[in-house]
């Protein structure tokens, strides 16, 4: 999708519906949807114009990765020792960042479902 503010919606209504189907809890699911503006927020800012913010999304059983990066002019890894990073942990759980080919600069997420038998035991002993 474009590097653009406006577009992020689209993504954290995916991050949402994606998560929502893999049973993560509501608390869980607001969690990504603010990481995930987070994590793009920090990039957008290094983006160049007219490029585009990537995302991919890899669904396992009890958690999901969310991999956005973006072509920079200048690509920095985002500093770790900031409120910001800080922020984007408590709620991601696992949080990287990288450089990779072509100028990209990506950071990625990765929520782990907590308490994954809790609903099942809960509808069986009631």
């Amino acid at each position: 999708m474009p590097a653009e503010g406006a577009y992020l919606s689209v993504l954290r209504t995916a991050t949402a519906g994606l998560a929502a189907r893999l049973d993560f809890t509501l608390d869980e699911i607001e969690d990504l949807r603010i990481a995930v503006d987070e994590a793009c927020a920090m990039l957008l800012s290094q983006a160049i114009p007219g490029t585009n913010l990537e995302c991919a999304f890899d669904l396992g059983s009890e958690d999901m990765t969310i991999t956005v990066s973006v072509t920079a002019a200048e690509p920095q890894v985002p500093a770790r020792d900031t409120f910001a990073w800080t922020v984007l942990s408590a709620l991601a759980g696992t949080v990287d960042s990288r450089l990779e080919g072509d100028d990209q600069v990506a950071i990625v997420l990765c929520k782990h479902r907590e308490n994954v038998n809790a609903g099942h035991s809960a509808s069986r002993s009631g």
